[in-house]
């Protein structure tokens, strides 16, 4: 079996403008949006299959600038509680070239749970390896609240860069399977950046094999480089097909 989801995601995203932005390409200024995508091929919910399914995932977004993310992720071992899979993906693709591409694992428990490490390439700027995690904190019937963390080095391939490192975390609440609110942070030093992310989720359909959902939020970012820290709005549809 295989399990397929296709996420539509449009939005405004801030810019960061300062003598750093020659090397660091968009889209990867912020990694609180690489956490928020990647958190989409998360395993489905206990509520609904009540074990890990273990099947191979996709996902997909669009970027503002017309070029898309795709990530799979593919089961190794495990078993009824908890499930290792490896983890691939691009970014940034548009007219047959992309701008990154991850590899890496991840660690589903059937609560909730879970913890990954990928490494990333940049083309034309250097590597990232992320170790990340994710902390149900509680669910039952009406309430799912969940935390997570991670951590990011950056090896650029400019000898006159040092490496840097970022990182951040965040909390996640959904109640009734139907109405959620995401909350997040990370901190980049060497940039003295701080970003935040406030985002709101509405379930308009959802059955155990499709969901179809509306995020609507707002993202901000301060740091002494940049002229002015407003927030930036951020919405979208999201579709998940489940095979």
């Amino acid at each position: 079996m295989y399990i397929f989801a296709l996420i539509l995601i449009t939005g405004v995203q801030s810019r960061f403008v300062s003598k750093h932005e020659e090397w660091i390409p968009p889209p990867f200024h912020s990694d609180l949006e690489d956490v928020y995508f990647e958190k989409n091929f998360e395993s489905v919910k206990p509520v609904y299959l009540k074990r890990i399914p273990r099947q191979v995932q996709g996902v997909t977004n669009t970027n503002p600038d017309g070029s898309s993310n795709w990530i799979i992720k593919t089961p190794i071992a495990g078993n009824d509680k908890n499930v290792l899979s490896g983890v691939g993906g691009i970014y940034g693709v548009k007219n047959g070239d992309f701008n990154a591409a991850l590899a890496g694992l991840s660690l589903d428990n059937l609560h909730g749970h879970s913890a990954s490490i990928t490494g990333k390439h940049i083309k034309n700027f250097g590597n990232q390896l992320t170790a990340a995690g994710k902390l149900n904190l509680l669910h039952n019937d009406r309430h799912d609240l969940s935390a997570h963390a991670f951590g990011t080095r950056t090896f650029p391939n400019n000898p006159m860069i040092p490496n840097f490192n970022t990182v951040g975390g965040g909390v996640d609440y959904t109640f009734n399977n139907k109405i959620g609110a995401s909350l997040g942070m990370s901190h980049t030093d060497l940039l003295k950046r701080t970003d935040y992310s406030a985002m709101g989720n509405l379930n308009i359909f959802r059955n155990p094999t499709s969901s179809l959902d509306f995020n609507a939020g707002a993202t901000k970012s301060i740091s002494p480089f940049l002229p002015k820290s407003n927030w930036q709005p951020n919405f979208g549809i999201s579709y998940i097909k489940y095979f």
